[in-house]
């Protein structure tokens, strides 16, 4: 009963949240709160019992931790069935320590409507767990639709000078390549149908379904379209820097930290098991995609005055890093794709709280007119330099680790691709040290008003750096957490080779 809980804890605590403000205008950022710390001990407790195997889970493969299964639409197959592997679990981890640090980010930023804002944040992160759970795709569709408006609401209204635009734009992106998801789901659903005489939206069923090679590259590109454009890659990416830039610091830690690894999911989780063949046939073009976005992300960071928008651009290029990873069918770089998903989650989710802060601070997000805030602004400033230094693949932190591993397991594939992606090695020191040059060296601007990290800020901050230090030091443990789940996926590419 953990895996439902894990999600109506969530939706509960938004419902409170909302409905909390009308008795006390503080109330909604604690109960937000509260639920999150209720969260953080569901998600511990299925730490601690990943060495027991949950008896719902028996039927599964030993890749999956565990298991939820009820009859829901039993005349079209549809059930609420939820797993849960060392990769969701991950994730699902990633989603609640990030959740507490957008409830700080927004803890004084949020002036008007919090009770709203609150309950729509805490429903964004139910929805992006039940993504990670669901193994019925028309589960898992609603959950992917119920973690899209809660976002609309969060850009729209709570962002900056032109949400309403940013926000009709991450909608139109998302929801026209949801459109061609659903599309694909049901297509596969009769297709099934029509070998087995029942319908079926059992992830397990669909994964031995017999289909026509072209038939199953296209179903497949609608899949991998959806999941794209949600990572994002190069061309699907344009929604992204908009969407950061309008965003509350709030949304924009949900929307890199978690939000964007739900693309990464569905390609590693779908994608790849339900349609091995098209997907190999695919890699070469995924691959380039994903190569092209790390060097043409990197090189676009360059061109930004605006803070965030910055940050924003830093993000697609680590995502194309996830995308080489995943369709190198390497074992290594799935693992440093996986890897990946959490450092930047963490990484890329400080830089925009601290680029929130600032903007909080300083009412811009120009760089231009930022010069000289480090004597000013030295705790603050010294978090700045050190998620700067893990966002460009420091030693010793976690980025460093995922991609050193999608590069080394993807030269094994391709020398070309992975040369060309690697060259974001010299870009990326340099966009993120003009980030610290501009920000926080240079000219001295008046900034002797400032007020400094508070000590929740401060706290925040902390945990993240331990976090960082944790997976660049210490990986192992993340690494024989999803191992199964990426032996899993290679294995199904073996017996496709064959």
């Amino acid at each position: 009963m953990i895996l439902p809980a894990l999600i109506a804890v969530l939706i509960a605590g938004g419902f409170t949240a909302w409905f909390s403000e009308s008795k006390n205008p503080d109330a909604p950022r604690w109960a937000a709160a509260i639920t999150l710390i209720i969260e953080a001990v569901l998600v511990a407790g299925q730490f601690v019992g990943t060495e027991h195997t949950d008896p719902m889970s028996a039927s599964l493969s030993p890749a999956w931790i565990a298991g939820f299964e009820r009859p829901w639409i039993s005349r079209f197959g549809i059930g609420f069935h939820l797993a849960m592997d060392g990769v969701s679990l991950l994730l699902i981890a990633l989603t609640v320590l990030l959740g507490f640090m957008a409830v700080s980010s927004s803890w004084t930023e949020i002036k008007s409507r919090q009770g709203f804002f609150f309950f729509n944040l805490l429903t964004c992160l139910a929805g992006t767990v039940g993504v990670f759970l669901a193994v019925d795709l028309f589960l898992f569709f609603f959950f992917w639709e119920l973690m899209i408006i809660p976002m609309y609401f969060l850009i729209s209204i709570w962002g900056h000078e032109n949400r309403t635009y940013a926000a009709i734009k991450f909608v139109i992106f998302t929801q026209v390549s949801s459109l061609l998801m659903l599309v694909a789901i049901v297509a596969l659903v009769l297709i099934s149908h029509d070998h087995a005489g029942e319908y079926t939206f059992d992830y397990f069923k669909l994964l031995n379904t017999k289909i026509d090679p072209d038939v199953a590259f296209w179903l497949m590109l609608c899949f991998f379209t959806a999941f794209t454009v949600k990572l994002p890659a190069v061309p699907f990416h344009t929604w992204l820097p908009d969407a950061h830039t309008q965003a509350p610091t709030g949304g924009s830690v949900i929307l890199a930290g978690v939000l964007l690894k739900t693309g990464a999911y569905g390609l590693l989780r779908f994608v790849i098991p339900l349609f091995p063949e098209a997907a190999h046939q695919f890699a070469p073009v995924a691959m380039t995609m994903g190569a092209v976005s790390v060097l043409y992300a990197a090189v676009m960071a360059f061109a930004q005055s605006d803070l965030k928008r910055l940050i924003a651009y830093t993000s697609i290029s680590h995502m194309g890093f996830i995308l080489l990873g995943i369709f190198s069918w390497n074992f290594l770089a799935m693992q440093g794709a996986v890897i990946t998903m959490l450092a930047h989650g963490i990484s890329a989710s400080a830089l925009f709280m601290i680029a929130g802060a600032l903007q909080e601070r300083l009412h811009t997000r120009e760089m231009g007119v930022m010069g000289g805030l480090w004597p000013a602004l030295p705790r603050l400033s010294a978090f700045a330099l050190f998620f700067a230094l893990a966002s460009l693949g420091l030693p010793g932190l976690g980025n460093f680790i995922g991609e050193f591993l999608v590069l080394l397991g993807a030269f094994k594939v391709s020398a070309l691709l992975t040369s060309v992606a690697a060259l974001v090695l010299i870009l990326s020191p340099v966009y993120s040290l003009v980030i610290i040059q501009k920000a926080f060296h240079g000219p001295m601007q008046n900034h002797s008003s400032l007020s400094d990290f508070n000590r929740h800020e401060l706290a925040s901050m902390g945990l993240l750096v331990l976090t960082t230090l944790w997976l660049g030091l210490g990986p192992q443990a993340v690494l024989n957490l999803s191992a199964p789940a990426c032996k899993q996926i290679m294995q199904d590419f073996v017996a496709m080779e064959h």
